[in-house]
């Protein structure tokens, strides 16, 4: 049974997804400024992040060039060995070290390690070592939450048969794992307030919707861009069992004031 999520209490379970252009020194501090103090209160918090921005800089500055199918970066081995890099080795250990520095206990993994998010190879297979998650083992993530520890996870999966790494959706992967571990609240930080009905208009946003509602929006014409997995992820993770999920761009009311962003809810 899920807990009352506002004010969330001790015990309370969400993972918060943080990444993309939202990724501000500003918005970091404020976000994890809140992640200490619902640590100090006793809620359990998964932050799964991303890192498009970064990953594209390091392509360019090696000279690499970055291809996209349907929004989706086509992910070669050389831009697998990058993309890797950045976000296990550079990106999440960035991120532990701020938490740490705040007084959170946190460790850096990606969804290799305990084989947490198993991975077929998405198609058309032109977009290369790009992952579609088949299976999530919450163990490791269960593991670190039991012991008030925050887990920083790097969307990258891997293969069943452990022959290589797989790119991931950071947002996919957030909602995976939401849905893995029966999370509360799954909260996806983006740059755009609210979900939109036509992203060019700022008056259109969306304040609630059902998980059916929100595929069928995603499923749409209407919902483009980055927006796309977005709604997807949360609207799957809400069917397959979470709380509810929250899309929002403010990082303080996003944790302690819901009304902002756009929510996703289970149908009636």
């Amino acid at each position: 049974m899920h807990k009352p999520a506002t004010p969330w209490a001790a015990g309370t379970t969400i993972v918060v997804k943080f990444g993309g252009n939202a990724m501000t020194p500003e918005a970091e501090a404020t976000l994890f400024g809140e992640i200490a103090t619902l640590h100090k209160r006793g809620v359990r918090i998964a932050l799964v992040h991303g890192g498009g921005p970064a990953i594209d800089a390091e392509l360019a500055a090696k000279g690499i060039t970055t291809e996209r199918i349907d929004g989706q970066r086509v992910t070669t081995a050389e831009t697998l060995a990058v993309t890797e890099a950045v976000l296990c080795g550079t990106i999440n250990k960035q991120l532990v070290r701020a938490l740490l520095a705040r007084g959170i206990p946190a460790a850096g993994v990606s969804g290799q390690d305990g084989a947490l998010l198993t991975c077929d190879r998405r198609q058309p297979e032109s977009l290369g070592f790009v992952g579609e998650i088949r299976a999530v083992a919450p163990g490791i993530i269960l593991g670190f939450l039991e012991a008030g520890i925050v887990p920083v996870i790097a969307p990258l999966g891997i293969a069943a048969d452990f022959s290589t790494a797989y790119n991931i959706n950071a947002d996919e992967a957030a909602g995976a794992i939401a849905a893995g571990i029966t999370a509360d609240a799954l909260m996806l930080i983006t740059n755009i307030d609210r979900v939109r009905r036509d992203e060019h208009d700022p008056t259109s946003g969306i304040e609630r919707m059902t998980a059916d509602e929100a595929l069928a929006f995603a499923a749409s014409d209407a919902c483009r861009s980055s927006m796309k997995p977005k709604v997807r992820a949360a609207a799957n993770a809400v069917k397959e069992g979470i709380g509810y999920a929250q899309i929002t761009s403010t990082v303080h009311l996003a944790l302690e004031c819901l009304a902002a962003g756009t929510r996703i809810s289970p149908g009636t």
